[in-house]
């Protein structure tokens, strides 16, 4: 008898339908599995023997020989297990074939005493199911709540295999139901930020540049002495990000659920899902493929994994230039492609980037109270990882500088508490609003993304507006790339102010962000005066 169970197969963030075709025949007893598999699909024959032995079945001794179509697709992972099993239990007529089975998807990793564990990529395989017209995805129960997102889809969870003869003749009856309704209203709920803004002292100009970068999804650039609350600043920064939307949810959950990282949190079974923006803080030691994502298997590396949240860089300089300069082609298109011999995969990676680094390797270079200590020589070599290109690509660039004695001791005169976290918030959910409106229905999210072509119909600039960036051009020697970064940055303060058109001050604002002179003078200097 031939059995036919249905299931998938990841490739990158995708998941591709997969036949599973059990054969028993007469013949020395033993188990074969044919069709590209891995060698973790190899390994799970006496996995799935000792399973169905110890979960009340007795496995048949004959020939098994089990296919997985289509032949060519590599079949990679654990989650093969469970169809397996049910292909051999169908085969030798433990299961009776039943409608629901021609309507159903199996995944998921068996122990040997027939237990069903969580799998990775489950999100990929429902929306896979979906597409292909399933109506039923059969998961590990700690799979259940990921594996609800997708709706119109009748999701089961799994805790054994002795529970399969009761799912096949009543399929709805013993599992309890998901709430999606709460699931989805709890995936987007606002977190309480760990550092508030009110908390930080002084930075005024940090802070709104921060508020605009939150707004619009800005890259950027924190330049100043240690001490001077760069990282302080960075971890607030998270507490001011828009919550995540439904669509958004469903993105950055499918990604951690590729790579194995959902519910890795202790009494976070029940949270499997992304609930709130990415932020990612890797070590200057992160390799490049720890960063753009790689390996033999690849998968997702910490651009991808902050896909739709940040990318925090602290001690920018620090990264291996080759690191940094992989990031350049992310930065721009929003994805990052990973070739091998036999696959090409790629990977989402549209991330806010924000960098911290200090002018020198002493970090004192140019510091109103404490002495550079640092050669020319030392400076250049410290500076010149960066690259014209890629400082191009960030839209703000800020001289983060030494809090005062005054403001170190909150003796400002007529000194007005600073904006909460919360409050900033709000505006920056208030301006995302405004751009959603703007750009429905095509495919953005935010203004860091707009196109040329968009650009042109959303900044519209006032007269004044448009004679200030002539002189910009003028002065500045603005390329191409930058001038449309200005433009994009503009169109986010005038969302903050609640303007239909970008005005002369919003132009203003933006160029003032846009200043690198400090970085680029430190460059020059110490490479004349070390040549």
């Amino acid at each position: 008898m031939i059995a036919t169970v249905y299931t998938g197969s990841l490739t990158g963030l995708d998941a591709h339908p997969v036949v599973v075709e059990v054969d028993l025949s007469a013949g020395l007893p033993g188990l074969t599995i044919v069709g590209l598999p891995d060698t973790g699909v190899n390994e799970s024959k006496e996995r799935i023997k000792a399973a169905i032995k110890n979960s009340g079945f007795a496995f048949p001794l004959k020939k098994v020989v089990i296919n997985l179509a289509p032949a060519a697709l590599r079949k990679e992972g654990t989650g093969f297990d469970l169809p397996l099993c049910v292909g051999i239990l169908l085969a030798a007529e433990y299961l009776a074939p039943t409608p629901f089975l021609e309507k159903a998807c199996f995944i998921g990793e068996v122990s040997l005493e027939g237990s069903l564990r969580r799998v990775n990529g489950v999100l990929s395989m429902a929306l896979m199911a979906k597409q292909e017209g399933y109506t039923a995805l059969i998961v590990p129960d700690e799979n259940v709540l990921e594996a609800s997102l997708v709706e119109g889809l009748e999701v089961y969870g799994l805790k054994h295999l002795n529970e399969l003869p009761v799912l096949f003749l009543h399929p709805p009856s013993f599992l309890r139901p998901v709430d999606r309704a709460a699931l989805i209203a709890s995936a987007t709920e606002l977190s309480v930020p760990s550092v508030d803004f009110a908390h930080i002292k002084g930075q005024a100009v940090a802070k709104r540049a921060l508020e605009i970068a939150a707004a619009g999804g800005h890259n950027m650039m924190m330049l100043g002495p240690p001490g001077s609350g760069k990282s302080m600043l960075a971890k607030a920064f998270a507490g001011i990000l828009p919550p995540l939307s439904f669509g958004e949810v469903l993105e950055v959950s499918r990604i951690y659920s590729v790579a194995g990282l959902l519910a890795q949190e202790p009494g976070s079974a029940q949270q499997s899902l992304m609930r709130q923006r990415p932020f990612r803080a890797p070590h200057h030691s992160a390799s490049k493929a720890g960063i753009t994502g790689g390996g033999s298997h690849p998968r997702p590396g910490e651009i991808t994994l902050a896909h739709r949240g940040v990318l925090f860089l602290d001690e920018f300089v620090e990264f291996p230039r080759n690191v940094l300069e992989v990031m350049r082609q992310p930065l721009e298109d929003g994805v990052v492609t990973i070739s091998r011999a036999h696959q090409n995969i790629t990977y989402p990676a549209k991330f806010m980037l924000l960098a911290a680094l200090n002018p020198c390797p002493c970090g004192y270079a140019g510091d109103s109270v404490k002495q550079c200590t640092c050669s020319e020589m030392q400076v250049a070599r410290y500076l010149q990882k960066l690259s014209g290109p890629l400082l191009d690509r960030i839209d703000i660039h800020l001289e983060v500088p030494r809090l005062n004695e005054s403001e170190l001791l909150n003796q400002q005169v007529n000194q007005e508490p600073g904006a909460s976290s919360a409050e900033v918030r709000e505006r920056v959910i208030q301006a995302r609003q405004r751009q959603a409106l703007r750009f429905e229905g095509q495919g953005i999210l935010c203004n860091a993304e707009m196109t040329p072509l968009q650009i042109k119909n959303a900044c519209l600039l006032d007269a004044a507006g448009q004679g200030l960036m002539q002189k910009a051009i003028q002065k500045m020697h603005l390329s191409a790339r930058t001038f449309d970064r200005i433009l994009r940055m503009a169109r986010t303060i005038a969302d903050l102010e609640q303007s239909e058109l970008v005005k002369a001050s919003h132009i203003a604002e933006a160029l003032q962000y846009r200043s690198i002179d400090k970085l680029y003078r430190l460059q020059k200097g110490a490479q004349s005066k070390a040549g």
